[in-house]
């Protein structure tokens, strides 16, 4: 076992730190509950969208990556989504999207 929180305990996380500070929170697609991985569509206050996962670094530390596709992000998580079933789709709209995202997903 690796320590880390199951998928659905950081969704929850997430979607309750921003629903809790003004912003909102949903679930696109519903993914593995244990070990799914998770795919946040982060809007900020400037309505800009960026899709953000955990990753790895060459030094194998966790990191957050920012996949944002050049065009069409619905089009980016549904092709993703195809090939992984387990992959949970979240988006966070609201002020503090990415830092909840970093803090969150890379503590745990």
């Amino acid at each position: 076992m690796d320590g880390r929180l199951p998928s659905h305990m950081l969704v929850s996380a997430l979607l309750r730190r921003m629903n809790d500070s003004g912003g909102m929170g949903m679930v696109l697609a519903k993914g593995d509950a244990q070990g799914g991985g998770i795919l946040v569509i982060a809007i900020g206050p400037d309505r800009t969208a960026r899709v953000l996962e955990r990753g790895l670094d060459l030094d194998g530390r966790t990191v957050l990556i920012d996949s944002t596709p050049a065009n069409d992000i619905l089009s980016y998580w549904r092709r993703r989504r195809a090939r992984d079933p387990d992959l949970w789709v979240i988006e966070l709209d609201g002020a503090a999207a990415e830092r909840f995202t970093a803090e969150t997903i890379l503590q745990h």
